[in-house]
């Protein structure tokens, strides 16, 4: 039986607004296997960022449980998450922001390991820095550049590297390809596959591209307005979407090859609800094509419709 590095429990974090409280994760739940990548996709303002940095106690989760190889790391003290975060690490979006401008290449690399007290020995340290450039594909020529001084790709390959530094068994990537060129976003994406399968890493991979994570993630999530919609295994969400939702975000992916027969774009109309205080009804009513009055009174569960296939809609077995 696969083993589960990763269980999050009934998530949320909200935040305090002028005009309320802002939903921006509400009750999400699921696991990961270990050696599996979970991506997580929606639109801007969805909630996937939050949900991972909540997962990494970046953000303080509002409520819920995030438990991590048996063990509830919402529960634990600041010095013991420090320790944790061994095993827990994050890629960025930003490649640029995210690097001190200060530091070099092998300055930036090494922070962790120093930080960490992993190594002491200034000559093992430099060792660890050049093994690590090389494992992310970075000239060993560079290991006194600046930040400004690279392109997007090399920058991101840093930030790889320094999240490696520390041989977390989980890394999240929260959208670490977005800023980058097209031809550098497929050299990200093979690199992280081939981190993946050496190293046996558990991935979250963030996105808003479904393109992408097709070739990358094991599942795929869809979240909306801070909830999770609907999760599959890739192949089953792109064959048979079932939320009225991924169904609209999949029948908007170009389709490159001439030739090639488009399914019918289905559009979304009306006005995106506001996360602030929600009303209990389903979040995606007033965007939806197929709309009821049961849409209106309640907000649909998350439901088991196959096997390893969730679905939260009143009228889910209308589109299976």
């Amino acid at each position: 039986m696969a083993e589960n590095i990763l269980e999050v429990k009934h998530l949320k974090k909200y935040f305090k607004t002028a005009r309320g409280t802002l939903h921006a994760v509400d009750d999400v739940s699921f696991t990961i296997e270990k050696g599996k990548t979970l991506g997580i996709v929606g639109e801007s303002g969805c909630g996937k960022s939050t949900t991972g940095r909540a997962i990494l106690r970046l953000l303080e989760p509002t409520d819920g449980q995030v438990i991590f190889n048996g063990q509830d790391i919402t529960a634990l003290s600041s010095s013991k998450m420090r320790q944790m975060r061994r095993d827990m690490q994050i890629i960025f979006q930003d490649p640029f922001s995210s690097l001190d401008p200060k530091k070099t290449v092998s300055q930036t690399i090494a922070e962790p390991i120093i930080e960490n007290k992993i190594l002491k020995d200034k000559k093992a340290i430099d060792a660890r820095v050049r093994e690590l450039m090389a494992t992310v594909g970075l000239a060993e020529r560079l290991v006194n550049a600046y930040p400004h001084e690279l392109d997007g790709g090399r920058r991101q390959r840093i930030g790889i590297a320094r999240a490696l530094a520390m041989e977390p068994k989980f890394i999240v990537c929260d959208e670490p390809v977005s800023a980058l060129d097209v031809s550098i976003q497929a050299q990200i994406l093979n690199l992280l596959q081939e981190l993946k399968e050496q190293m046996g890493l558990t991935f979250i991979f963030i996105t808003h591209d479904l393109s992408v994570v097709n070739h990358f993630a094991d599942e795929i999530a869809v979240m909306y307005l801070g909830q999770l919609i609907e999760k599959a295994p890739t192949e089953e969400l792109f064959d048979h979407p079932v939320h009225p939702y991924t169904r609209a975000l999949l029948s908007a992916i170009p389709i490159p090859e001439v030739g090639i027969e488009r399914p019918e774009r289905i559009l979304l109309r009306g006005e995106i609800s506001s996360p602030i205080d929600p009303p209990d009804e389903c979040r995606f009513a007033k965007r939806c094509n197929y709309v009821c009055d049961q849409c209106h009174k309640s907000c649909p569960q998350l439901v088991e419709i196959s096997e390893g296939h969730f679905v939260s809609c009143h009228l889910w077995e209308n589109f299976k």
